[in-house]
């Protein structure tokens, strides 16, 4: 069984929820506290051992590559300054030389198009995906715990992310339903993309986070377009599950989805109560306007 090396990064988007921040700026830039949402699931991707990052980018992203390389003039404008500490901070996000793979999704054809885009960077080995917008608060990342459920199930198989959600809820997502337990493993039964109200075979939703095999290109490679005109990744593991199996990982930690503008005010509100730097000057701040203007 082959270890987990390499994580695809779809950050395609154009980020329309965001408008007008995001007409210039991708979306995947926008800063969680002092961290662009890119980074953070980079970092979780980096806890979780990987070491090739694959980004499928398009048009006006670029900024997103220069994020992850060196800054020559600003390095030098710290070091003349004695800012040691922010230059180590720089130090610490940069990925290692030949570490970092860009390629370009130039239609906008959905998650299981971006997917295939990186079939050559990927290669013939199981490989991980993360959806920029989802962030996943926890104490070891969701990927980490994947790739533990993964090692320890010993299997040759898929791992998505799956959490619970209320069962008025489930037509908004896309469901699994699951067998008996393995381990830590739920074997999964069936896969439905947004079941209409009262027909979802559970209440576990799909968040974000995949370790796929490599036979799910040659899939996408043939995969009609599905809901909304968009080759939809749903669909193709669908049918590779006909040959090899899914497993559902449910992970501890909390989801916060960041293509919306309530889950990205969420997630900046938790992560600066989690900072010991900020959090007790922050809170006061949120208690203060929790309690609404002076009378």
């Amino acid at each position: 069984m082959k270890p987990i090396r390499k994580a695809i990064f779809p950050v395609a988007g154009l980020g329309t929820r965001f408008l007008p921040a995001t007409k210039a700026m991708p979306k995947e830039m926008l800063t969680v506290v002092d961290r662009p949402v890119i980074q953070l699931v980079v970092d979780e991707a980096r806890e979780a051992g990987i070491e090739h990052f694959i980004f499928v980018t398009g048009r006006n992203k670029g900024v997103i590559e220069d994020h992850f390389d060196r800054q020559f003039e600003l390095e030098l404008t710290l070091t003349e300054r004695g800012k040691t500490a922010e230059l180590e901070l720089l130090s610490q996000d940069l990925p290692g030389a030949g570490t970092t793979s860009f390629t370009r999704q130039q239609s906008p054809l959905g998650l299981g198009h971006a997917v295939w885009c990186a079939r050559e960077l990927v290669g013939d080995e199981p490989f991980a995906v993360l959806l920029p917008d989802m962030l996943v608060q926890a104490r070891r990342g969701c990927l980490a715990q994947m790739i533990d459920c993964y090692d320890e199930l010993g299997e040759r198989g898929n791992f998505l992310a799956v959490e619970q959600v209320p069962d008025e809820v489930t037509h908004m997502y896309g469901i699994v339903g699951v067998g008996p337990p393995k381990g830590k493993a739920l074997p999964i039964t069936r896969m439905v993309e947004k079941p209409p109200r009262g027909t979802a075979p559970s209440n576990l939703i799909i968040t974000g986070r995949y370790i796929l095999q490599p036979e799910i290109f040659s899939i996408l490679g043939k995969q009609e377009r599905g809901s909304g005109g968009e080759i939809q990744l749903t669909d193709a593991m669908i049918g590779l599950a006909k040959t090899s199996p899914f497993y559902g990982v449910k992970f501890e930690g909390r989801t916060f989805d960041c293509g919306s503008k309530v889950g990205f005010l969420a997630a900046n509100v938790a992560y600066a109560l989690a900072r010991d730097d900020i959090a007790p000057e922050f809170r006061a701040e949120v208690d203060a306007l929790m309690k609404g203007p002076p009378a």
